[in-house]
């Protein structure tokens, strides 16, 4: 026999998933800003990872609605609560810490050689 959650958590689902696109936009418009700023405040002192405290909380808001987008997705199929729980936050928690780390590298990276040197286009 299968299990179906009674009410099934359309809400949650709706909740999650704006949660994490207006954090998304909301990390996309302070990274322009920081991005944008960088050529008129270039300095010695300058450090890539005080530009990343400024994306701390934007990042959160898209981990925790990605959390509950995928909590509740897996509920909806049918998952018991605390399977969905037990699958969904493992990977969206190391998904995000994943892309945290690559965009700290990245920032790392442009910084240190420029905005051009990420110029696809020239390589081909």
């Amino acid at each position: 026999m299968y299990y179906f959650p009674v009410q099934p958590p359309y809400f949650l689902l709706l909740v999650g998933f704006l949660a994490a696109l207006t954090s998304g936009l909301a990390l996309s418009g302070t990274l322009k800003l920081i991005v944008q700023k960088w050529p008129s405040e270039r300095t010695e002192n300058t450090n890539p990872r005080s530009s990343l405290k400024q994306l701390v909380v934007p990042f959160i808001g898209i981990t925790g609605g990605t959390c509950l987008f995928l909590f509740s997705g897996l509920e909806i199929f049918g998952f018991p609560s605390s399977l969905a729980l037990g699958i969904g936050l493992p990977i969206s928690l190391l998904t995000c810490l994943l892309v945290w780390l690559q965009l700290g590298s990245m920032m790392t990276f442009i910084e240190r050689e420029g905005m051009q040197s990420l110029d696809l286009d020239s390589f081909s």
